[in-house]
């Protein structure tokens, strides 16, 4: 899927804002747009700072607004998304109940399909956690990820093994 998007973007913009852009996409977020730096050959700073901005900037807004998206949405024939969507984040609000903020920190920082900062956002949102509270665990979360990937995508992990 990210050498499809790096495929389609690159052809379109500049490799930085193509990873910008491909680490705003839900699901995809900052692993994606590592992957994607590495396979547009970026260099590793710069690549984390356009990843963790761009995986980091729709978070206030889903924080915000998505309940009232959701509210509006199911009036609509999108209602058995919307259920999807709260289904799944019920599923990992379970997991980060229990520890509150740092539980959903620790949610969004583990760099495995089904978590990060849009799930975590998600998650926060249904559970009515505090703004300042989401938004802390969310950016904390996205940081640690993407040290963490940054880590697997360059291989310096690979390096000392």
């Amino acid at each position: 899927m990210v050498e499809a998007l790096v495929n389609f973007f690159s052809n379109i913009i500049p490799a930085e804002l193509t990873v910008f852009v491909v680490s705003m996409f839900p699901v995809v977020e900052l692993r994606g747009g590592l992957i994607a730096a590495r396979l547009l050959n970026l260099e590793l700073l710069p690549a984390m700072l356009l990843c963790f901005i761009g995986t980091i900037l729709p978070a206030p807004f889903i924080l915000l607004f998505l309940q009232k998206i959701f509210d509006l949405l199911r009036n609509t024939r999108f209602v058995k998304l919307v259920d999807r969507l709260e289904a799944r984040a019920r599923s990992k609000i379970a997991q980060i109940e229990k520890y509150k903020t740092f539980g959903l920190l620790i949610f969004v920082a583990i760099p495995l399909p089904g978590t990060g900062a849009w799930t975590g956002c998600l998650a926060a949102s249904m559970m009515k956690m505090p703004l300042k509270n989401a938004l802390i665990s969310v950016i904390g979360g996205s940081l640690i990820a993407d040290l963490i990937m940054a880590l697997v995508s360059y291989g310096v992990i690979g390096a000392f093994l």
